[in-house]
């Protein structure tokens, strides 16, 4: 999956597939996740978001099924 790179203090880039609702988000810190069933509109509010740790950490974080890639 292509993941574009954003600005933000928490993560380095983010991708999404929409065949599959598969996000990845490749964190600042080390290491690639990927969150599974996550709906399209949550996607493009992260894209969107001022913020983006912070919309991670408020509709992301511990509501989808994750796991590590890298």
């Amino acid at each position: 999956m292509l993941r574009e790179v954003v600005e933000s203090s928490s993560l380095r880039s983010i991708g999404y597939d929409r065949r599959t609702a598969t996000l990845e988000i490749e964190f600042d810190g080390g290491g690639v996740y990927r969150y599974e069933d996550v709906p399209l509109e949550i996607w493009q509010g992260l894209r969107q978001a001022d913020s983006k740790g912070k919309f991670f950490q408020a509709n992301v974080r511990d509501r989808f099924a994750t796991s590590r890639i890298d």
